[in-house]
């Protein structure tokens, strides 16, 4: 039986999804070990440039350490560098993300292949079980429609869309009678929850809370003005782990409107010191070197950020993808600044 091996990159999403991937293998061996493997699976990262050439330099030491292995490209790269990394002969398949569940089946193929597939699916599989991993990602939803000036996510992963939620109670209820008693609710925009459904990310919390052997509940990153009174109502519930990720990435006013974000200064700092006052820690991100912050933009953002109760910060520099409206902008701030 053939052995697979599996790299991934990113995001908690990108682990939920190896974790399907591995559920469906049913002729094929998992392996730990990266040398013994002959099908090597790169669950990749394309956010920025800088997860790009990670993922690249993966790839290429994997064929040169293991020349006997088929290297395929899964994730997001591979709707946004697949077709250069498949013509180029780096990677002897590519399977985007609808594919994931077919993998099985694709992996016994003995031609290279190219099966990208389309970005309206939502996975049906129903993981019983997270190897190697003592917490439980739950994936609540899929893709965004925040259409952000700098990000490349809604055209690797889609708009937004969510599971069924009689599938993410059966997951979490088969996790817990396995022994998984934390669970973090992760997504593409996991605040996005329920939207089309009518439903909510604080009715899908409150449901999960009832099922037998969930002691806590962590939340993927949120949007500020996801943050509404009837989810603020459950903070205060024994479940809820009391760390929040909020997605502020700036905070002068005149680059958040560059950026086509959705928040602005004076409503994010109200709703932090709420948070804080409630006992949570609180974290964010952060994107410097935007175009069009100037000198004054970027004063007025540090004096700024000093005075928000933040426990921590994910502060990285702008990275310019393609297709997306920052690109378009110009002023661009030179990386030695």
């Amino acid at each position: 039986m053939k052995k697979v091996y599996f790299k991934t990159f990113g995001c908690r999403t990108n682990q939920f999804d190896t974790q399907v991937m591995m559920s469906k293998l049913r002729d094929f061996e998992l392996t730990m070990s990266e040398g013994e493997a002959d099908v090597i699976m790169v669950n990749s990262c394309t956010v920025t440039n800088g997860a790009d050439s990670s993922v690249r330099a993966y790839i290429n030491g994997a064929n040169r350490k293991n020349p006997k292995a088929r290297v395929v490209l899964a994730g997001c790269g591979s709707h946004s560098k697949g077709e250069s990394l498949f013509e180029s002969k780096k990677v002897f398949g590519v399977m985007g993300h609808s594919e994931k569940e077919n993998i099985n089946t694709i992996l016994k193929s003995q031609k290279p292949f190219y099966e990208i597939g389309d970005l309206n699916h939502i996975d049906s599989t129903i993981v019983e079980n997270f190897i190697g991993k003592s917490r439980a990602f739950i994936k609540i939803q899929e893709g965004c429609d925040f259409d952000c000036s700098y990000c490349i996510i809604p055209s690797v992963r889609g708009g937004a869309r969510s599971h069924r939620e009689e599938d993410i109670l059966i997951q979490i209820e088969k996790l817990a009678n396995n022994g998984f008693g934390e669970f973090i609710l992760t997504g593409t925009n996991v605040g996005s929850y329920g939207r089309v459904q009518g439903s909510s990310m604080a009715k899908l919390l409150k449901k999960i809370s009832y099922i037998r052997g969930v002691r806590r509940i962590r939340i993927g990153s949120l949007e500020p003005i996801q943050i509404d009174d009837e989810f603020k109502e459950l903070l205060h519930e024994p479940w809820m782990a009391r760390h929040l990720h909020i997605a502020l990435q700036h905070t002068s006013d005149k680059m958040l409107t560059l950026m086509n974000r959705r928040n602005d200064f004076r409503s994010d700092i109200k709703l932090l010191e709420e948070l804080a006052s409630y006992g949570y820690a609180l974290g964010t991100d952060y994107i410097v070197g935007h175009p069009g912050e100037d000198e004054v933009s970027w004063r007025e953002a540090i004096e700024r950020v000093e005075t928000l109760p933040l426990t921590h910060i994910h502060a990285f520099t702008y990275s310019k993808r393609d297709g997306t409206a920052s690109t378009t902008m110009g002023d661009e701030v030179r990386g030695d600044i």
